[in-house]
């Protein structure tokens, strides 16, 4: 799905905001009767996963990069001496 189709106030929320109301989603498509309003249901929750997604992706790789950051300073220090 494309960013534009994500509803904006979805991107300022926090990974375990996301994932609470995600939850929450599926606590209620799994008590929904209806259909129709299952596929409504179901269709935010794939545009709440791709935001979950590319938060993690976002983190994962900021943490990877101060990981690779603090390394090589350690091996610099380690080199100096």
């Amino acid at each position: 799905m494309k960013d534009k189709n994500l509803p904006l106030d979805n991107n300022t929320l926090s990974l375990e905001e996301l994932t609470k109301e995600a939850n929450n989603i599926i606590e209620s498509l799994e008590s929904e009767k209806d259909l129709q309003n299952s596929i409504d249901s179901y269709q935010q929750l794939l545009k709440l996963n791709n935001i979950i997604e590319k938060k993690f992706y976002k983190t994962s790789k900021m943490i990877n990069e101060e990981t690779k950051k603090k390394i090589n300073n350690i091996n610099s220090k380690k080199n100096a001496k």
